[in-house]
C-alpha cells in the first residue's frame, strides 16, 4: 500500500486552522499529527501552504453523452482537479437525458473509465417518469434534479400533479432549478417584439427576472413543506429569495437548503457591457444589490453551499444573437481561486469557505467519508499556495471549450497539488498517468 507523508501543512478543517503533518495510506488519511515520521512514506513538504479538503461541487454539466463538442467527463473533470475540485455531481440534461436507471448507469460507466475526479450524477425528474423514479435506490446516486423553469435541455416539469407526486415519493434530495416559466415567456415575448432576436444582453436579468425566480422558489418551498420532501434550491440568484431560507437550525436538521454559484457571487449586471453572452447564465446574473444579499445570506448560513453550475458552450455558440446564444459557462478550474480571492479581499474567511465548499455538500448529500480532513476519511486534498500570481489566459485554460469568463483576471493563489483518494492526481501542472476516482457512496 502506497504511503505519502505531507509535512508542514496548514490545515483548514471544521472551523479551525492548524499546522500539522498528514499521513496518507492507500485511499485514506491514516494519521493527522505533529512531527510524523514514516520511513516507508514518500515525503512532500508543503512548507506552510494551505491544505484543504477536496472541493465537492454539487452542480456541474460535463455534457457527456451527446454534447461532447462542448466538454466530456474526461476533459472537464481534468480541469476540475486542476482547480482543486475532487468530487462532482453531474446534471441530467445530456443527450440522451438521464431520466432512466439505465441511462444513469451508462453515465456511471463512462465516469468509471474516464473521470479524474470522484463522481455521482443526478437523476432527472420529468412529467412522465415517476414510476422509474420510484424504482431508484436512494443510495444509487446523489439525488433527483427538477427543472421548474426551462433551461438547457428542455426538461421542464410543469405538471403540478406530477410535481406533488415526485415530492411525495422520494427520500432523496430534490435539487431544483427554480424560475417561473410563464413570467419568462411573457417577458421574452415583449422584448422580442421590440428587438427581434437581437435583444440587448443587458435585458437578460429583466427577462429572467427576480420575480420569476422568487415565484418558482417560493412555490417549490411551499410544496416541500406540505409534502415533507427534502428540497435543495440550486443557484439562488436574487436578494429576495434569500428571505425564504433559515439559519435558526443546523444544516443536519434542515429539510430545505440553498446553493449559490460562483458567478452570482462574482459578477453583476454591470459586467454585461464587457462580457456579453459569456456571462449569460440561467438564472441570470442580477444586480449588485442582489449580489450583496447573496453574500449576506451565505455568511449568515441561510445559504448552505457554494457550487459552480459549470456548463460549457463553444465560443461559436456563445457568439450568437441573444435568443440563440445558450446560457452557461465553464467554471470548475477557477471556482476555488475565485473564492480564495474573495477571502483575500475580506469577504469570507477560509474556515467559512471550506464549510460551504467541502463540509456542507458532504453533509447535505450524506456522502460517505468525504469533505473533511479526518483520520479514516478518503484522502481528497488540495494544496494551495496563497502567494502566487496566477493570470487566467487562453494558454492555461483546460476546458474543452477553450475559454473562461475569468480571462484576464489575475488571482493571488494557485492550486499546487490535488490528491484524489490518496493519489497525487495533479502536481504543479502535471497530471498523473493513472486515475483513482471513485463513484460516490452515501450514508442514507
Amino acid at each position: 500500500m502506497s504511503k505519502i507523508l505531507l509535512k508542514n501543512a496548514k490545515v483548514v478543517n471544521e472551523n479551525s486552522i492548524f499546522e500539522t503533518d498528514v499521513l496518507l495510506e492507500g485511499d485514506f488519511i491514516s494519521r493527522i499529527d505533529r512531527d510524523i515520521t514514516d520511513s516507508q512514506a514518500k515525503v512532500i513538504d508543503l512548507n506552510g501552504d494551505l491544505l484543504l479538503p477536496g472541493i465537492i461541487d454539487d452542480q456541474v454539466h460535463f455534457r457527456e453523452p451527446g454534447l461532447t463538442h462542448k466538454g466530456t467527463i474526461a476533459t472537464e473533470s481534468r480541469a476540475a482537479i486542476a482547480g482543486g475540485i475532487t468530487t462532482f455531481m453531474e446534471q441530467p440534461n445530456t443527450n440522451p437525458q438521464t431520466t432512466t436507471i439505465e441511462k444513469l448507469e451508462e453515465k456511471m460507466a463512462i465516469a468509471a473509465k474516464d473521470s479524474f475526479a470522484n463522481y455521482s450524477f443526478l437523476f432527472g425528474g420529468t412529467n412522465d417518469n415517476l414510476e422509474e423514479l420510484k424504482r431508484l435506490d436512494k443510495n444509487a446516486c446523489s439525488g433527483v434534479k427538477l427543472f421548474l423553469g426551462s433551461s438547457t435541455g428542455n426538461m421542464l416539469v410543469d405538471n403540478e400533479a406530477v410535481l406533488e407526486k415526485i415530492f411525495s415519493n422520494t427520500e432523496m434530495v430534490i435539487s431544483a432549478h427554480c424560475e417561473d416559466e410563464g413570467t419568462i415567456r411573457a417577458n421574452l415575448a415583449k422584448y422580442q417584439e421590440m428587438y427581434g432576436d437581437n435583444i440587448p444582453i443587458e435585458l437578460h436579468p429583466i427577462i429572467r427576472s427576480a420575480e420569476a425566480c422568487y415565484l418558482s422558489s417560493s412555490k417549490a418551498i411551499a410544496l416541500a413543506k406540505r409534502t415533507g420532501a427534502r428540497l435543495h434550491v440550486f443557484h439562488v440568484s436574487t436578494g429576495i429569495e434569500t428571505e425564504l431560507f433559515t439559519n435558526v437550525i443546523p444544516l443536519e436538521e434542515k429539510k430545505i437548503t440553498a446553493e449559490v454559484c460562483i458567478h452570482h457571487l462574482w459578477f453583476s449586471d454591470e459586467d454585461y457591457a464587457q462580457k456579453g453572452t459569456l456571462i449569460k447564465w440561467n438564472p441570470a446574473v442580477k444586480t449588485k444589490a442582489d449580489r450583496e444579499k447573496l453574500w449576506e445570506a451565505l455568511l449568515d448560513d441561510r445559504i448552505d453551499v457554494v457550487a459552480t453550475d459549470h456548463a460549457p458552450h463553444t465560443l461559436e455558440e456563445k457568439d450568437n444573437p441573444y435568443t440563440k446564444a445558450p446560457s452557461g459557462g465553464p467554471l470548475v478550474q477557477h471556482a476555488l481561486l475565485a473564492m480564495l480571492q474573495k477571502e483575500s479581499e475580506g469577504m469570507i474567511t477560509l474556515e467559512k469557505m471550506v464549510e460551504k465548499m467541502c463540509h456542507n455538500p458532504a453533509k447535505l448529500f450524506d456522502i460517505d467519508r468525504r469533505g473533511f480532513i479526518k483520520e479514516g476519511y478518503y484522502a481528497d486534498l488540495v494544496q494551495v499556495d496563497r502567494n502566487s500570481q496566477n493570470e487566467v489566459k487562453k494558454a492555461n485554460i483546460l476546458y474543452k471549450c477553450g475559454w473562461s469568463p475569468f480571462e484576464g483576471v489575475t488571482f493571488g493563489s494557485k492550486v499546487v497539488r490535488t490528491f484524489v483518494n490518496g493519489l497525487l492526481a495533479y502536481d504543479n501542472g502535471i497530471f498523473a498517468t493513472q486515475k483513482n476516482a471513485k463513484r460516490l457512496t452515501f450514508n442514507r
